[in-house]
């Protein structure tokens, strides 16, 4: 549960963080967005540390597909756009293959 609460809150900092950039450059939005972004990605980095695997690789492989599924969440839930059914797929198909990673953790 743990791991899943780390991988969860580093998706929704990744993605705030992105986001605040994608704003500035792309919406027209101030500069300052920046700074939160910055801030939300370096929270982004901290979470992952707090997975507990020997190897820092196979945390962000695994992690990926956690990040997919959030990235659709926030496609539909903050830019209200509906993911459609290729979304969805392409989303089971990660999960499957990121949870396959940890069990090769030694």
């Amino acid at each position: 549960m743990k791991t899943f609460l780390a991988y969860a809150a580093s998706a929704v900092a990744e993605i705030v963080g992105c986001f605040a950039f994608w704003s500035w450059l792309r919406l027209g939005r101030s500069s300052l967005w920046v700074i939160p972004g910055l801030l939300s990605l370096a929270l982004f980095a901290f979470f992952l540390t707090l997975v507990d695997t020997s190897f820092a690789g196979r945390t962000y492989a695994a992690y990926g597909g956690i990040y997919i599924v959030a990235s659709l969440f926030w496609l539909w839930s903050i830019e209200g756009v509906r993911p459609d059914r290729w979304d969805v797929a392409g989303a089971a198909m990660c999960i499957l293959g990121a949870a396959v990673i940890p069990s090769g953790t030694t």
